[in-house]
């Protein structure tokens, strides 16, 4: 009898990060997150805001739907890479640019909002939601990084090349400067 692969076993870096024991842990953790805190955020959460001071509230509002953004793209990213492990996604469409996961904005700091009026079950939320994305962040750039980095350009090494070919074919002499200065 042949012996099939199943769809979490491989050979890549890909595979072996979606087949292994610490994509299940972080894809359930993730879930999980995101529930919770969207359970907290319609529920416990809606009620606590009424009665926040008028600073406090203000941070609370702008930080939900900071964490709402984040954790909906890192679910969004975790559910792609299942998607690629279970073959209804090729792994060069989840490296596009478009499916990739950065931090573009500082992370909230939930240490610096102690004390400050804000419930301490949403700091521990926020805590906890930043430290998934930055997970999720960092396994995005070991799985896809050298992928794009080296499919981009560099514009540097464009710029150095240039001024090579143009040395070399006489365009562009560069001793020509010192003698100008002279």
């Amino acid at each position: 009898m042949a012996a099939d692969k199943s769809p979490h076993e491989g050979g890549d870096s890909q595979d072996g990060f979606t087949g292994g024991k610490l994509f299940d842990t972080v894809f359930a953790r993730g879930m999980a997150l995101v529930e919770e805190t969207a359970t907290y955020l319609d529920g416990p959460g809606r009620e606590n805001a009424k009665t926040l001071p008028r600073e406090a509230s203000l941070t609370y509002s702008a930080w939900s739907m900071e964490l709402t953004t984040r954790l909906m793209q890192a679910a969004s990213w975790l559910v792609m890479q299942k998607a690629v492990r279970d073959g209804e996604m090729r792994r060069e469409e989840a490296a596009a640019r478009k499916y990739r996961i950065r931090r573009e904005e500082p992370p909230l700091d939930a240490a610096a909002q102690q004390g400050l009026g804000l419930p301490q079950r949403f700091l521990d939320l926020v805590m906890r939601s930043e430290a998934l994305f930055e997970q999720i962040c960092r396994l995005d750039d070991a799985l896809y990084g050298q992928r794009a980095a080296a499919s981009a350009p560099n514009p540097v090494n464009e710029q150095i090349s240039q001024l090579q070919k143009a040395a070399e074919t006489g365009a562009f002499d560069p001793l020509m400067v010192w003698t100008r200065a002279k």
